[in-house]
């Protein structure tokens, strides 16, 4: 049975971005019941009940306490602070933003959507970079960071081979390619067949140095291509980046589902939430219009509903995604009417429905202005 200390550890995830710190941290979570059959009610108190942030702040805490194991519903009771409330809040987001000095230079506001597999081949880059693509084509700001630190292939899908350099602030700068911002050791090392030779610490420690040494300009949404399985830099992840959430590849092969869901595991025990499912290679379709499940059916369904979540697209095997792999012309942009561009499309925008952007402006931000004005006031 899950218990109060988890689902205020899932909170911390729930970041309040123009304050810069969690509803936990804020004093925002004001009452935790958890009954015996696993309905969670939560007291959340924002600085006025009817906030426009406040659909979005419901959306993140029901997604991060419903990750939990044996969370089976989750209720939220929104309501309006107190002035003296108010001006707590303020206080303690002041004191958190002297003491938290920005851990990464990834903004609060940017969302993060970490792509991950349980194991290779499933075409987890491929995704990575079409979702990308698709998202910057929708009209939003998107960074790429290829996280596959030893396994790096995004260079060479998005077609580039400049080198990444730093600024006069000797802060490394993104390489821009289709509209995004992209940061891969692949886009350091003297070529592709560099084989880069590290140990799970120096794993850990080259994803931080991404988040906290790259100067990514100001992004709604940061995809991060995780390397297959459950190691050191998923744990980092989520230690770095807790406003991150997860997608998840599989192909329809009942053994690649059982082997993805053990990083569906690992995402929820470090309190990531699990978005969807993305089934890739989901069958091929010939052109006299017969249709073959080459590598099985069923996995990503079945995988979805063991974790309670959404299939958030099916791409068909295509040999465009190859080729626009091979020549760096990602599918989504280059045949957009094809049946796996079209198809990356469709999940580049159900993720957007399913995890939108944050507001520039929000309520919350305006009143704690207000406040903070106030207070300065003399009486």
């Amino acid at each position: 049975m899950v218990d109060q200390e988890q689902v205020f550890a899932a909170l911390r995830g729930v970041f309040d971005p123009e304050l810069g710190a969690d509803i936990v941290e804020l004093g925002m979570v004001q009452d935790v019941d958890i009954s015996d059959d696993g309905r969670v009610t939560l007291g959340i108190a924002l600085t006025i009940a009817e906030c426009p942030m406040r659909s979005q702040i419901e959306d993140d805490t029901v997604r991060k306490v419903t990750a939990l194991d044996g969370v089976r519903e989750v209720t939220i009771d929104i309501r309006a602070m107190t002035q003296k409330q108010r001006s707590t809040v303020m206080e303690r987001a002041r004191k958190t933003a002297r003491e938290n000095a920005v851990p990464t230079r990834v903004d609060p506001k940017t969302r993060v959507i970490a792509v991950g597999s349980g194991k290779g081949g499933v075409g987890k880059s491929s995704v990575s970079v079409n979702l990308a693509v698709g998202i910057a084509e929708l009209g939003f700001r998107v960074g790429l960071l290829d996280a596959d630190i030893w396994g790096f292939s995004i260079p060479r899908m998005l077609g580039t081979d400049e080198r990444l350099a730093a600024n006069d602030d000797k802060v490394i700068v993104p390489v821009e390619v289709h509209g995004i911002q992209v940061v891969s050791t692949g886009l350091i090392v003297e070529s592709e067949e560099t084989a880069l030779m590290w140990r799970g610490l120096m794993l850990s420690k080259a994803l931080e140095q991404f988040l906290h040494q790259v100067a990514w300009n100001e992004l709604d949404y940061l995809i991060i291509d995780l390397p297959p399985g459950t190691g050191d830099i998923q744990m980092a992840l989520s230690r770095l980046l807790p406003q991150a959430e997860m997608v998840v590849v599989t192909t329809p092969q009942k053994a690649a589902q059982k082997v993805a869901i053990r990083v569906a595991d690992m995402a929820r025990r470090s309190y990531m939430p699990v978005v969807g499912v993305i089934e890739n290679m989901a069958g091929f379709t010939c052109e006299h219009g017969e249709h073959y499940d080459l590598f099985g059916s069923g996995g990503g369904s079945e995988l979805a509903a063991a974790l309670g979540v959404p299939v958030i697209g099916r791409i068909p095997l295509d040999a465009s995604v190859v080729t626009g792999g091979d020549t760096g012309r990602p599918v989504a942009q280059a045949d957009p009417e094809g049946a796996a561009g079209a198809a990356l499309r469709a999940t580049a925008q159900r993720v957007i429905d399913l995890v939108p952007p944050v507001e520039d402006e929000t309520c919350t931000a305006r009143i704690a202005r207000l406040v903070e004005s106030l207070e300065s006031q003399p009486i």
